[in-house]
């Protein structure tokens, strides 16, 4: 895969990228790994668990700032303190559920609760921009998005952790995220990350973290509707295209989003795109309707 990043040069733009949830799993793990790498991505993230907080800010990343702030709805929540830090959440773990697949439950336990109060990402002024929402809250996500709504309106990509059985108690589904999202002017674009286990006693080709069908949870990412492109002013449309090529190799997309940039602006991004990508220069251009 070619780089778009290399191909823009001194074009191509700075990527806002809010992460909730940004605990520090190394730079491997980052949803947004290529734009961290590239150095185009200037973060805001936000992981309450202080000890956690304080190893991100330790790092010293360019262009980066965490705050141990509890992203949410704004209301005040009971915080679940488990005994595995990356599954902890503003839901009490749902063990009726969590007991029946392998190694679930015992990474899921509540060592300790408190009272916290939670913020809503459009009342945080930290945040100055927001073309790329990162979401992984253990269940709260929706709450999260619920209290963007103003970023949303902004935002370009959102990926977001996505359950398909109650791991939690009271927590939103899959089918709530996306008809909120959608609702907002999302398309659901790909599932990543697709994760299960076997339901005990079965352990699969002696791996207790395998599943055989049973899916628990995803990376859900959301796009801005290709269907409105032509909404979207060229600041959006290139951020847009660099987020498709760079994080998820989507390509098709990508050039889509340049067509429509090179419609408003003339820049001739488009057909060097293609000629890069196929190493032919296009002779048919998209259908836009």
């Amino acid at each position: 895969m070619f780089s778009l990043i290399t191909m823009l040069g001194d074009a191509c733009p700075t990527i806002h990228v809010v992460d909730v949830g940004a605990m520090w799993l190394g730079a491997e793990h980052l949803a947004y790994k290529a734009l961290f790498k590239a150095g185009i991505a200037k973060v805001v993230g936000f992981e309450p668990v202080q000890v956690e907080c304080e190893k991100l800010n330790a790092l010293q990343l360019q262009n980066h700032s965490f705050l141990p702030y509890f992203v949410g709805d704004g209301s005040e929540r009971t915080f679940h303190l488990t005994n595995y830090s990356m599954t902890s959440s503003l839901y009490p773990p749902n063990e009726k559920v969590l007991k029946l697949f392998n190694q679930l439950r015992e990474f899921t336990t509540t060592i300790k609760t408190e009272q916290v109060q939670t913020r809503r990402l459009d009342d945080i002024p930290d945040i100055i921009g927001a073309d790329f929402i990162k979401c992984d809250v253990q269940g709260a996500d929706l709450d999260v998005l619920k209290g963007a709504e103003g970023h949303l309106a902004k935002a370009l990509v959102v990926q977001v952790e996505v359950e398909f059985l109650p791991l939690y108690e009271g927590q939103p589904l899959f089918a709530d995220v996306d008809t909120y999202l959608r609702s907002h002017g999302f398309v659901l674009h790909t599932l990543e990350d697709l994760m299960g286990r076997a339901m005990k006693p079965l352990i699969v080709n002696g791996g207790l973290d395998k599943p055989v069908h049973q899916l628990l949870w995803a990376d859900a990412i959301y796009i801005k509707d290709f269907g409105r492109f032509e909404k979207l002013g060229p600041a959006d449309l290139l951020k847009l295209a660099v987020i498709l090529h760079e994080v998820y190799g989507s390509f098709d997309i990508a050039q889509f989003a340049l067509y429509h940039y090179d419609l408003k602006t003339q820049a001739g991004l488009w057909p060097e795109y293609m000629k890069q990508l196929t190493g032919q220069v296009p002779t048919l251009t998209p259908a836009v309707g």
